[in-house]
């Protein structure tokens, strides 16, 4: 006797900056089957309109994370069994960032605030130097290589009600990023970075809550970054006024 079929219900926001709407898919329910698995099922069989971003499909990139029922997740390596309920799902482009077109979010403003918080290499040798030998085991270098596994995919910025309520913060992974800079010994700018940070938008305006750090998929802890910023800002603050 033949299996019954099983089918998810799944809502898809659709539209763009302008405007928006949901359209809902029947979609066959498989074993082993991820959101982006639905996504790509949708796209293929019911609706080749719909655009969304994708490209490893092994967690190495990013780039396919979206809303899934109200959370930030990878969706190539969330599995459907574990986010359905009652067999329906919903998906969404990231918050906090602009819709390009339906699932697609425009992360330049994700970006923008990784260049407003300095984070970008300050080198303190240029390439006819020879290379510089750090010990890995420093405690510094030991801080920086808690945060160097960033694959930029904006899940912990999609997650912060403070970007929510607040657009000119930097954000979580920009500020994770200042921080990773800061402790490396190899970068030149530390008071740079320490300014850049403590601004309008900086690192004092988190309130640490958590949701980075709970939602980061690589395990990361943006929220312990931003705390080490807010010591050294505070530390930096009070050596420039004795």
């Amino acid at each position: 006797m033949a299996t019954q079929k099983t089918y998810l219900h799944v809502t898809v926001s659709r539209g763009d900056a302008k405007g928006g709407h949901k359209d809902t898919f029947k979609v066959p329910a498989h074993d082993n089957q991820t959101v982006l698995d639905v996504v790509s099922w949708i796209q293929q069989n019911a609706d080749p309109t719909l655009s969304y971003r994708f490209a490893c499909r092994v967690g190495m990139c990013g780039s396919c994370a979206m809303m899934v029922n109200g959370q930030p997740r990878w969706t190539c390596r969330t599995h459907v069994k574990k986010v359905t309920e009652n067999d329906r799902v919903d998906i969404a482009p990231l918050r906090n960032l602009p819709v390009i077109k339906d699932l697609v979010a425009d992360m330049d403003p994700f970006f923008d605030k990784w260049i407003a918080a300095e984070g970008l290499h300050h080198p303190t040798r240029d390439r006819s130097d020879p290379i510089e030998q750090i010990d890995p085991l420093t405690p510094d270098r030991v801080t920086a290589n808690a945060g160097i596994e960033c694959i930029n995919c904006s899940v912990c910025y999609a997650a912060c009600d403070t970007v929510a309520g607040n657009a000119d913060y930097l954000g979580p992974a920009a500020l994770q990023r200042a921080w990773t800079l800061y402790n490396d010994a190899k970068d030149a700018q530390k008071q740079v970075i320490l300014d850049a940070v403590s601004g309008n938008g900086g690192c004092h305006n988190c309130h640490s809550m958590g949701s980075c750090t709970h939602y980061c998929p690589n395990d990361l802890d943006p929220m312990s970054a931003i705390a080490g910023l807010k010591r050294e800002t505070a530390r930096s603050f009070f050596k420039r006024r004795t």
